[in-house]
C-alpha cells in the first residue's frame, strides 16, 4: 500500500466521509490492473493465515489493527465481484459525481433492485461522469466483472459469440499493459462498447425470429455467402432438428453416460443434415455437412445433458 501512496491509518484513524475515502483510494491502489489486485489479494490471505498462526504470541494484537484494515479493503473488494453488474456500477458512478457533499434521499428498494435498459443509457453522460470520478480503476475492474460473467453466459449458451471474448480478452491486455490516465478512460469507452454490442447480441434472436436455443444451432449452422433462400431454409432446418434431438434426449435417461446412446444422437443428427427433406441446402459440400454435424453434437453435448437445458433454464422463468 505505501508503495503506492495509500494509507492504512486513514482507515484505520478517520470515520464518516473521510474512513470512506481513504478505503477508495485504496482500492484504486489496488485495482491498478489484474496484476495487481490479484497480487494483493494473496498477500491479504497470507497476511490473515500468519495473524491466525500467531495469536498466541506476545505483542500479535499490536497488530489487531491494520489486520482490520486489511480485512476492510480485502472485503470490499470480494464484495464488489459478487455485487458486478451495469446497473450497481452506473449507479455508484452517478452517486459519487453527484455527492456535492449533499444529503440525497435514499432510492426506494423498488428503486434498487430495477436494472438498467442498456439501450436507454446515456453513454455521453456516463463518459463525463468516469472523467471525473475518483475510483476510475475499481470502476473499470468492476464493469470487467460484470462483462465477463455476462459474457460466460452469452459464450456457454452459443459457441459462435467467440469474437466477443476475443475483442474483450484484447480491451484486457492493452489495459494491463498500460496504466495512464488516457488508456483507462478508453478501456471504460471499449467496455461500454463491448458492453451494447452484447446487449443487442442478445436481442439477436428475436431479430432472425428465433429464440435463443435455435439461434444457437443457426449460428453453428450457417457458412459465408448463403442466399437469403438459404437463410430462410437453415432456420428452418436449425428449429426442426432442435426439436428432433430434445426429443430423442428426453427418451433416452443418462444420454451422455453410454457410447451407444451418445452414437444414437449423433447418428440422428448426421440422419437429419443429410437428408434431402430435412436437411441443408446444395450449397454445402460433404465436408461442410459433416463439420456441421461435428459442431452440432459438441454443442448439444455440452449445452443439454437434460432437457431443458440447465443453460437456457434461466431464460425460461
Amino acid at each position: 500500500m505505501e508503495e503506492r501512496n495509500a494509507s492504512l491509518d486513514e482507515i484505520i484513524g478517520q470515520t464518516g466521509f473521510a474512513r470512506n475515502a481513504a478505503i477508495l483510494a485504496a482500492k484504486e491502489a489496488v485495482n491498478e490492473n489484474d496484476e495487481t489486485r490479484k497480487r494483493f489479494e494473496i498477500m491479504c490471505r497470507a497476511a490473515f493465515s500468519k495473524f491466525k498462526a500467531s495469536i498466541t504470541i506476545q505483542g500479535v494484537n499490536a497488530y489487531r489493527d491494520d489486520l482490520s484494515a486489511i480485512n476492510i479493503i480485502y472485503k470490499s473488494l470480494q464484495q464488489d465481484r459478487e455485487q458486478a453488474d451495469i446497473t450497481n456500477i452506473i449507479r455508484q458512478l452517478h452517486s459519487i459525481v453527484d455527492e456535492a457533499i449533499v444529503t440525497q434521499a435514499y432510492p426506494s428498494v423498488a428503486e434498487e433492485s430495477a436494472p438498467y435498459d442498456i439501450s436507454k443509457i446515456d453513454f455521453d453522460r456516463l463518459r463525463r461522469e468516469f472523467e471525473r470520478s475518483p475510483a476510475k480503476r475499481t470502476t473499470v475492474q468492476n464493469l470487467k466483472t460484470a462483462i465477463e460473467q455476462r459474457l460466460q453466459r452469452l459464450l456457454q449458451q452459443n459457441p459462435a459469440r467467440t469474437d466477443f471474448q476475443k475483442h474483450y480478452e484484447e480491451i484486457v491486455a492493452e489495459y494491463n499493459r498500460e496504466k495512464d490516465r488516457v488508456t483507462i478512460e478508453k478501456t471504460f469507452e471499449a467496455l461500454l462498447q463491448i458492453l451494447s454490442d452484447m446487449d443487442d447480441e442478445e436481442n439477436r434472436a428475436v431479430r432472425e425470429g428465433l429464440d435463443e436455443e435455435s439461434l444457437a444451432v443457426f449460428d453453428l449452422l450457417r457458412k459465408p455467402d448463403l442466399t437469403s433462400a438459404d437463410i430462410k431454409r437453415i432456420k428452418a432446418v436449425a428449429v426442426d432438428l432442435l426439436e428432433m434431438i430434445k426429443a430423442e434426449i428426453v427418451r433416452i435417461h443418462d444420454w451422455r453416460d453410454k457410447e451407444s446412446t451418445r452414437d444414437a444422437v449423433l447418428l440422428e443428427i448426421k440422419d437429419y443434415l443429410w437428408s434431402e427433406k430435412t436437411g441443408l441446402p446444395e450449397i454445402y459440400s460433404v465436408t461442410d455437412v459433416e463439420e456441421k454435424v461435428s459442431a452440432i453434437f459438441e454443442h448439444v453435448f455440452r449445452v443439454y445433458p437434460t432437457v431443458p437445458s440447465p443453460y437456457f433454464a434461466s431464460m425460461a422463468l
